[in-house]
């Protein structure tokens, strides 16, 4: 929705007052909280998805082996159903009262449910209301995750220079792949030290508790951390525009953003599929289709994906640097393109039964990822303005959501169904074609203020060169107008002058 216009707008060029220079502890603090909360957040999904084969068997009991995995996986998926609630609900929130606020409750809501999950009895103890109340953590879960990525994207973006933003925000997916890693190297502890009978009896719910710790600590961050310049800004300029309307009523028109930013929603959903396909395909799927459908013992088969997601928090900040140099554009093309030409190949080497090629298969699908995950935090919220940047990227984030999150139940069903184990591939192919479709239609958006914002700059020096920068565009903007309006004015002499011959040949035409 865009803002009203006040009378008598002064008018003016960009001055250097008007280029914010972020602190740069408010923005280390600004950037820890937020990576640390996705860290809580994929933390669980990474635990759960490890212990899938556990949970099915507590659970549902009385399933087999291949049922019970897809039932596990099913609780996993049903919660991506209310995430696009979540994500109105705090979207608008957001864009209303503050990202800070929100955060800080998303992050509370996240911890208490997966702490909650390792205090359900078993299927043995209390009967079908188990899986009713794990599914009930779950969907808590996917609540405040509807609002938890995108509000973390958001903060991170709004706060970062413009120059590094790209760098900056692949910290929020290296807080992904951390929480993975440390809910996965934990439950390999866990399987080691523990065995596969005592992890199965009680084992499995230590993880889970992590999450209490976790949630205060990221609690804290954020609750210390003040809201971005760029949010704060947009207050004062509605309240200067109209206070009253401000206090009466949210301002976020969700017809007015369907319809206006279109184009935006939907480059944004065709990212976020194929980004969290090939997320959830790798990082969930793959270690039950490893030891359910290869047969792979439960502890390599989760050995292998901690070293591959080990490997991708290395990468994760290079692809981050390097998409403030050249562009987050061409990581998108080459992530897509990528995963299309390595799918059969990766899942055949997957297939091979030696550990070796396995590892290799793997290290390529996460390779082509880390192109894609990489840029997301920085390409998501420069898509739309600041006035209803949250509401609109929750909104259409968690909408794919619903599709990505599918993944590893489709996945595990289509293969047990099929029994064709190079199904998983062709499915990751799809994304991959959704991913370059959607690459093609994506503005750059490396180097520049976020859609309606002023810059943002680390330091006076950079704010000077920036205001320089934008002067510059300006007149060129302007050389190239005048070169317009010449070769318009050329054409109507042309014109002129064909008119004035025809009239000399038929004066009656005059």
């Amino acid at each position: 929705m865009t803002q009203s216009v006040p009378a008598s707008p002064e008018v003016r060029p960009l001055q250097i007052d008007d280029i914010t220079v972020i602190d740069d502890s408010k923005l280390k603090k600004a950037v820890t909280a937020a990576a640390l909360g996705n860290a809580m957040e994929w933390f669980d999904f990474g635990v759960y998805g490890f212990v899938a084969f556990a949970l099915g068997k507590v659970f549902f009991p009385d399933a087999s082996p291949a049922v019970q995995t897809i039932a596990a996986l099913g609780t996993f998926s049903v919660p991506f159903l209310v995430r696009p609630l979540g994500g109105v609900f705090f979207g608008v929130m957001g864009d209303r009262f503050g990202r800070q606020k929100v955060l800080s409750l998303t992050i509370i809501i996240m911890a208490i449910s997966t702490f909650c999950i390792g205090l359900i009895p078993s299927y043995a103890s209390i009967g079908l209301w188990a899986p009713i109340l794990l599914l009930l953590c779950k969907l808590a879960q996917g609540f405040s995750v509807g609002g938890e990525y995108t509000g973390a994207a958001v903060f991170v973006a709004e706060y970062a220079p413009d120059r590094r933003r790209g760098f900056l925000g692949s910290w929020l997916d290296f807080g992904s792949i951390a929480g993975f890693v440390l809910g996965a190297g934990l439950v390999v502890l866990l399987q080691t030290i523990l065995g596969d009978e005592t992890f199965l009896e009680w084992g499995w719910r230590v993880p889970f508790f992590i999450a209490g710790p976790l949630g205060l600590l990221g609690l804290y961050l954020r609750h210390a951390a003040e809201e971005t310049p760029a949010f704060t800004q947009q207050l004062e300029k509605m309240e200067q525009e109209d206070r009253e309307a401000l206090k009466e009523k949210p301002t976020i028109s969700f017809r007015e953003i369907f319809s206006k930013y279109r184009k935006a929603l939907l480059v944004c959903i065709g990212m976020v599929l194929v980004t969290n396909i090939t997320y959830y395909m790798l990082l969930t799927y793959m270690p039950t289709y490893l030891s359910s459908s290869l047969g792979y013992s439960e502890d390599h088969g989760v050995l292998i994906i901690v070293v591959v997601m080990i490997g991708m928090l290395f990468v994760q900040p290079v692809v981050g640097f390097f998409s403030d140099k050249i562009g987050r554009k061409p990581f998108l093309l080459v992530g897509s393109l990528g995963l299309f030409v390595i799918a059969l190949p990766a899942f055949h080497l997957i297939g091979s039964d030696n550990i070796g090629l396995i590892f290799l298969g793997l290290l390529l699908i996460a390779i082509f990822l880390n192109c894609l995950i990489g840029v997301m935090a920085s390409t998501l919220p420069a898509l739309f303005p600041t006035r209803i940047r949250y509401s609109a990227l929750a909104s259409s984030f968690n909408i794919a959501i619903i599709i990505a999150g599918l993944t590893p139940t489709a996945a595990a069903w289509l293969v047990e169904t099929t029994g064709n184990l190079m199904v998983p591939a062709v499915y990751l192919m799809i994304a991959s074609v959704i991913g370059l479709i959607t690459s093609l239609y994506l503005p750059e958006t490396a180097n520049r203020p976020l859609r309606g914002d002023t810059p943002n700059a680390s330091n006076r020096r950079e704010a000077k060169a920036l205001l320089q920068q934008a002067l510059d565009h300006i007149e060129q903007t302007v050389q190239d107008v005048d070169a317009e309006i010449e070769v318009l004015e050329q054409q109507i002499e042309t014109l002129k002058a064909r008119r004035q011959r025809l009239t000399d040949r038929h004066p009656d035409l005059e």
